[in-house]
């Protein structure tokens, strides 16, 4: 398989589901805590937390803060901003 070929199957996966745009587009370029993003794109923070669970085991949005509590930090990885680019 062709980086492009993972490329696109990682952009269908996040395509597939109007959640994971929202999430990886209102992060963008930027750092942001899940409620910012709950607010920013009309979720319940708890949805958010676990969208973004599954974007980080994919590698397309990372934690930067791990063992907070609250307030956890998280950011498009190369991965999640070069998805951004097709979305």
């Amino acid at each position: 398989m062709s980086k492009n070929d993972e490329i696109f199957d990682i952009v269908g996966y996040v395509m597939a589901s109007q959640y994971r745009c929202n999430i990886i587009k209102s992060i963008g370029e930027n750092i942001k805590i899940p409620s910012a993003i709950a607010e920013d794109i009309g979720l319940r923070t708890n949805h958010v937390s676990n969208v973004l669970k599954d974007l980080k085991e994919r590698d397309i949005v990372i934690c930067l803060n791990e063992d907070a509590r609250k307030g956890r930090l998280y950011k498009n990885t190369d991965l999640g901003l070069e998805i951004l680019k097709y979305i």
